[in-house]
Order: structure tokens, then sequence, then C-alpha cells
């Protein structure tokens, strides 16, 4: 079998884990790197992902998911946030940071940074937002595959409440706000949901070909 099915079938989304058993920081650092490298659209990675080590605010964040104990039990946990909006200074500074990392002159790419100006500047507010959002779930789903990689569990989550979230951060007056929960760690012994058998549609009735 392959080792990407091997994977996917050893994960599941671990509803208990034991706070006694963390990552390590080899295995953290891959993990950054996954995240870093996630594709994004036009690759302006428009997201900000916090990794949350106080035990303090881990409490505080269990409090705004509802008192679910995995955020705090959890060896880690990354919280995805995405910008608001996309303003042309984010533009001109993926702009820059192109011509840094490719040794190209800036005035080189002035026709792509007009055109995501006049594209991605040109939404709504609120579609801008949605498009924004849709690129931390994209890394999510890298994150998961890497944890499954490395045998470590995870937990995606969206229920938990943004505006407290975003309070706790301090978030309020950035352009930023939470979009999605992923504490990782390993399973508890003690977790009944590790034992059941993983329920997916077959490939046909999930995969039409036309």
């Amino acid at each position: 079998m392959s080792k990407i099915i091997e994977d996917l079938n050893w994960r599941y989304a671990t509803d208990l884990f034991d706070p006694n058993k963390k990552v390590s920081d080899t295995n953290l650092k891959i993990l950054k790197e996954t995240l870093r490298l996630t594709a994004t659209s036009y690759g302006l990675q428009c997201m900000k992902i916090f990794n949350v080590e106080s035990k303090e605010i881990r409490e505080l964040l269990t409090s705004a998911a509802y008192g679910q104990s995995q955020v705090k039990d959890a060896s880690h946990l990354f919280i995805l946030c995405a910008y608001k909006t996309v303003r042309e200074q984010d533009i001109e500074e993926h702009m820059n940071l192109i011509a840094k990392t490719r040794d190209i002159p800036r005035e080189s790419l002035d026709g792509y940074a007009q055109m995501l100006n006049t594209t991605v500047g040109s939404w709504s507010e609120q579609n801008q937002r949605t498009w924004t959002s849709k690129q931390t779930y994209i890394a999510l789903g890298k994150l998961l595959q890497s944890c499954a990689r490395l045998r470590i569990d995870a937990l995606p989550m969206e229920g938990f409440n943004a505006d407290k979230v975003d309070e706790i951060l301090n978030l309020k007056d950035s352009n930023l706000t939470a979009t999605l929960f992923c504490p990782i760690g390993y399973r508890h012994k003690d977790d009944p949901i590790q034992h059941e058998i993983k329920v997916r549609k077959t490939i046909d009735q999930l995969i039409e070909t036309v």
C-alpha cells in the first residue's frame, strides 16, 4: 500500500490527547516549514499562524472553544488566521519579496502587481475575507498530511468563538481574524475514537469521470 494511503488511514480527528506527550522540537520545525511552503493563491500567503505555547493563553482559548479540552491538552496549538482584506501594501510586500528572492528588478513585476490590484483589490471586503479564509484551509490540509507522515495526531477545529479568539490574541486592531484551530500531539490510549473504522464513501460514489 502507498505510504500516502497508509498515512491517511492512520490519521483521525483526535478527541483525547495525552497531555504528557510532547512533539519534539525537530518535528515542530518540520511542521512549521510545511506551513511556510503550503500552496496559496498567487503565493500571497494572506495569513498568519500562531503557535500558542502559553498555558495561560491556552486556558483562555479553551474557554473560547466552548471548553473543548483538546485545546489545552494537546502538545501544541496552531491557530490559523486569515487577512480580513488584501491591501495594496500586502501586494507590494509580496512583489518586493519575489524580487529579492529571485534577484530580479522590482520594476519587472509592475504588470503582475497591477493585475493583482485590479482583480483581488477590486473585490468587496466580504469576498476578500472569504478568499483569504480559504487559503488557511489549504494550509490546514497540508498540515494534517504532514502530521500523519510524522505520526503526530491532529484535530482540525472550527468550533470556537472567533471574536473572543481575536480578542485573546490581540487581533482586533490588526488585519487578521482566526479561522481555524489545529491542536497537535499524541492520542491518549483511552481515546475510543482511534479504534473506530474510518467511514468514507467509495471512490465510485465520490468521484465521477466525465
